[in-house]
């Protein structure tokens, strides 16, 4: 199974705001740590947006933040949300499916179920068991976080 660029993306986006959630972030912040240019990031915040996992502010001081807690982001879910258009191989397809085989092929359901089980265990992964208590993660997407301990 190979995972789009969108859905890479869209987690490294999650992931950075999680690392930054005490502020509004932007995109040029996220596209300079991420490695992205930012009009393709435009496109995926945009759409996490109407998925409901940003919060986005337009405007002088704008930005975008997560738009509920890290615990209630389930990676299994986000994934499912933007791999659902991206057929897993030629027979899933609802155009341009020319597999002659696809009434009788039982590598189909295979796939299927090895999809679903895929999803199944990210469905046991939150957004904050990625980014929470991982110091190296949180090194690179946040590197400006206060780390000193209060004298």
């Amino acid at each position: 199974m190979r995972i789009t660029k969108r859905t890479n993306l869209a987690i490294r986006v999650l992931m950075f705001c999680g690392a930054n959630a005490d502020r509004l972030v932007t995109k040029s912040e996220i596209s300079e740590r991420c490695n992205t240019s930012e009009n393709h990031l435009a496109q995926v915040i945009n759409q996490l947006g109407q998925l409901g996992y940003l919060y986005t502010q337009r405007g002088r001081n704008g930005g975008i933040k997560l738009a509920r807690p890290m615990e209630r982001i389930v990676i299994g879910d986000v994934f499912r949300q933007l791999e659902a258009t991206v057929p897993l191989a030629e027979c899933f397809a609802d155009v341009d499916n020319t597999c002659p085989l696809v009434s009788a092929c039982r590598l189909r359901l295979a796939i299927a179920d090895a999809a679903e089980a895929f999803y199944a265990h990210l469905d046991a992964i939150t957004l904050d068991a990625l980014v929470c208590g991982n110091d190296p993660l949180l090194d690179i997407l946040a590197p400006a976080r206060c780390t000193a301990a209060p004298s």
